[in-house]
């Protein structure tokens, strides 16, 4: 292990420039939560339709993280990398420039395309071209995967102080950068998979453990996408209080995902994690629902969640790629895009019963949610069983399926 972390940054340069890359991709996942509010205000929208900038996003990128392996094993890594970061400078500049909430909407519906075909190609070229093994490689897409979580909002934040324009500024200007650093420094021949059918990851949800798995994280996205997405709007707080919470949020969930769930998945069957960290969110989401009206008491709710959340994002992924023999770049899909459905409906469903009701609502259906979720992997133990057999560590092709599920 510690051969590996000693050769995670002796590291070419071209794996260098995609990790650039990955970092201020995993940034626009949370980029947006500081400004919802500026947004709201300064475009006249209300906070059902600020909350379709998540649903946008993630609706699309679930529903092309169905045919991203079909693209780029036909065109290439580099391609895909390249034509990713290309749409994602094209809509984050569209959605500076824009004038109205929809604009916006739309556009970062094109962001997420953009995103999905950069982060499913991202991993797969690191450990292509880093040096030390697959295992370096993949600690360093577990640190750019958290970089980029804690340091969206962070950064959000920071520019959001500014105009709520600017953060989509900022990520132009990085992501032309990380364009330019792949276009010049990605060079040599590239492996090239073997072609991925189309309906591959369509067929795969017929498999009843990736079913009852996927079904499970659609009620756990809404959970997680309701306490990211919404929390913003009952903080009360400023861009720069939002970015400072959600960056607490974003090191939390990056701690455990990297050093607690492996931790947990070494003295525990992966269902058993499951089934112990789920109860716990809920307990989180009820509290900060019945705490809503303080902000301190929230902004624990949100930091305790990230926590959680951390853990639950590497075990319940990793559980997906134990659950069928089918390749795990297909199974990854197939579960991707179904629990993206759970974060695209999330935050719009969040601001909707908050304005019919009060804004301990959202919470309090979030628990539910979570708790569905807890049921689904219950109920379907049976059939689950045989994830718990493999040691939690033993493949390098699980773990870096895994990072690919997570990041997106």
């Amino acid at each position: 292990m510690s051969s590996t972390t000693a050769s995670v940054w002796k590291q070419p340069a071209q794996v260098w420039a995609v990790a650039f890359a990955c970092v201020v991709a995993f940034m626009g996942i949370g980029l947006v939560d500081p400004i919802l509010p500026a947004i709201a205000d300064s475009l006249q929208a209300s906070p059902f339709e600020t909350e379709l900038l998540f649903t946008s996003y993630l609706a699309v990128t679930g529903l092309a993280m169905l045919v991203t392996s079909w693209i780029s094993s036909r065109i290439g890594a580099k391609r895909t990398l390249l034509i990713g970061l290309a749409l994602i400078v094209v809509f984050a500049l569209l959605c500076a420039l824009s004038g109205s909430v929809d604009a916006v909407i739309g556009f970062r519906a094109g962001w997420g395309l953009g995103n999905a075909l950069f982060i499913s190609t991202a991993l797969a070229t690191i450990v292509g071209a880093a040096s030390g093994g697959s295992g370096a490689a993949i600690v360093l897409y577990e640190a750019a995967l958290g970089l980029g979580i804690a340091i969206g909002p962070l950064l959000g934040g920071l520019l959001g102080e500014q105009s709520w324009r600017a953060p989509f500024f900022g990520v132009v200007v990085l992501m032309a950068i990380a364009f330019l650093a792949v276009l010049v420094l990605l060079r040599g021949p590239q492996d090239k998979p073997a072609p991925v059918r189309f309906s591959a990851p369509f067929t795969a949800l017929r498999r009843p453990a990736l079913a009852i798995l996927a079904v499970a994280a659609l009620f756990y996205n809404i959970g997680f996408f309701i306490l990211l997405a919404f929390s913003p709007f009952p903080l009360g707080f400023g861009a720069m209080g939002i970015g400072f919470t959600f960056f607490g949020w974003g090191v939390a969930l990056a701690i455990t995902s990297v050093w607690v769930a492996p931790v947990l998945m070494r003295r525990m069957p992966r269902t058993r994690v499951i089934l112990l960290v789920l109860p716990l969110l809920a307990a989180d989401l009820v509290v900060a629902g019945l705490l809503v009206t303080s902000a301190a008491a929230l902004v624990t709710c949100i930091i305790v969640g990230g926590l959680l959340l951390g853990i639950m994002n590497t075990v319940l992924t990793e559980a997906v790629m134990e659950a069928t023999d089918l390749p795990r770049s297909v199974a990854s899909s197939a579960y991707s895009a179904v629990r993206f459905l759970g974060g695209a409906m999330a935050p719009p469903l969040a601001a909707a019963l908050w304005h019919a009701l009060n804004a301990t609502v959202p919470y309090l259906v979030a628990a539910l949610a979570v708790l569905l979720a807890a049921l689904t992997v219950l109920l379907g133990r049976k059939t689950l069983a045989h994830i718990d057999d493999e040691p939690a560590d033993a493949e390098v092709e699980d773990a870096q399926a895994i990072l690919i599920g997570d990041a997106a």
